[in-house]
């Protein structure tokens, strides 16, 4: 059968099971199970047990246990009063710099994100502080969401970083060399972010007020700063000591906060019990997709489709400027649509052997798409961080997406920097 009608009819499959409204795990599962039956020319008993096999063998990979750690550990900061802390000790810091505590957004979401793994949770985590604060102080409310929806987008790059668990996992690349491959390009952003904060308000002064006081010295801002570097220091330096593995240092980082937290008194039984039916909501949702994503990609495997694809990518000769064009137009169409980790999950089958037959590292690959995931963290209509910031400010998402504009441009400048200079994804890398 010829391999075009095969794949057409396989992403006719996938678009008509998605569009239907069905659950993404359950969707993909379907369309697994019938693309094999439709286009591989199997029965439905050979292709039930080729898929029972992988899928008890996806559900017990070591690595996943990460995920409901790493997003119990967020579940129960975004819960204390950590963020609050965060906001006030960050702000004698910030407020002499042009744009002024308007960086808190910015320089708090790259903190947060150190030690939380998801963009939605360091969007409203820093976002219940900041958007009160900066609205109150007359800080211009488009430049304050904008801000705020593409900082919070650096919880997937900045390490720990689910969907780089997530990618590491399908692409079978070390998740602690991807967390490394991760920090440069996560500053770099953060700097694009801050530099244009800057330059707006310096060339518009009135986006900001006049008075930028602090009631709080430099010397107590770091005791406000101490538990989230703590965390930082705990979750990174055990990952990059040797200590514990990802998996490993996502325990110790839970343990470290529930030390944390009953050390300052603010653990409860309600909040743990909010915390832990959270995380099984989210973690379910996450593992679940993983899990089936895992079927697609042995469905694309027994087909052929991604070998084939790489290899007629590589017949039309299509320069690598070009290709990584292709990839990012593409990765952008599906981020209005699908979230970061069912993007990475569906397109891994077929887009990491067209990267790896084009000659690029796989490691600087999970980078790239990583920022491309973010990319779709703020477009609507599926913006997760739109989504979040709605439901903190009330504002409509059209006027959400329009402030997170200048943001989007400045995330597609560091993909292109980062495609220029591949070294800042693999130069701490090459260091381990």
């Amino acid at each position: 059968m010829d391999m075009l009608f095969i794949a057409l009819g396989v992403l006719a499959l996938l678009f008509v099971v998605l569009g239907s409204g069905i659950w993404v795990f359950a969707g993909l599962a379907v369309v697994s199970f019938g693309s094999l039956v439709l286009f591989g020319d199997m029965s439905p008993q050979r292709v039930g047990s080729i898929l029972s096999r992988i899928l008890f063998r996806a559900g017990n990979s070591w690595e996943l246990a990460a995920i409901p750690l790493f997003i119990l550990m967020g579940e129960l900061i975004f819960r204390s009063d950590i963020s609050d802390r965060l906001f006030k000790g960050l702000e004698p810091w910030t407020r002499l710099i042009p744009g002024g505590i308007l960086h808190t957004n910015v320089f708090g979401c790259a903190m947060f994100a150190a030690v939380s793994g998801s963009s939605s949770a360091t969007t409203a985590t820093i976002g219940k502080i900041t958007t009160t604060e900066l609205q109150k102080r007359g800080y211009d409310r488009q430049l304050s969401i904008g801000s705020l929806a593409g900082a919070g987008s650096l919880g997937l790059l900045i390490p720990p970083s689910i969907v780089m668990i997530v990618y590491g996992i399908q692409a079978e690349v070390s998740i602690s060399k991807l967390f490394m491959a991760g920090i440069l390009p996560g500053i770099l952003i953060a700097m694009l972010y801050s530099g244009y904060l800057m330059l707006r308000t310096w060339m518009s002064p009135e986006l900001v007020p006049q008075d930028q006081s602090s009631d709080i010295t430099k010397l107590q801002s770091v005791g406000y700063l101490a538990p989230v570097l703590l965390l930082i220091f705990v979750v990174l330096g055990a990952i990059y000591t040797g200590i514990a593995t990802p998996s490993e240092a996502a325990a110790v980082g839970v343990l470290a906060t529930l030390i944390l937290l009953v050390f300052e008194r603010q653990l409860n039984v309600a909040m743990l019990k909010e915390a832990l039916i959270s995380t099984v909501q989210s973690s379910t949702m996450v593992c679940s997709i993983m899990v089936s994503a895992a079927l697609l990609s042995t469905a694309m495997g027994y087909l052929h489709l991604p070998s084939e694809l790489a290899k007629w990518i590589a017949s039309i000769d299509l320069t690598p400027v070009l290709l990584l064009c292709a990839l990012a137009l593409f990765y952008i169409i599906l981020g209005l649509f699908l979230d970061g980790i069912s993007i990475t999950v569906m397109s891994l089958p077929i887009t990491l052997p067209i990267i790896e037959q084009a000659g690029f590292d796989p490691l600087w690959f999970g980078v790239f798409l990583v920022i491309m995931v973010e990319l779709g963290q703020i477009t609507p209509p599926v913006g997760f961080n739109l989504f979040v910031l709605q439901g903190l400010t009330g504002e409509k998402i059209g006027r959400i997406a329009r402030a997170s504009l200048p943001f989007f441009v400045l995330m597609c400048l560091a993909a292109a920097i980062l495609c220029a200079v591949p070294q800042l994804a693999l130069w701490l890398p090459s260091l381990a």
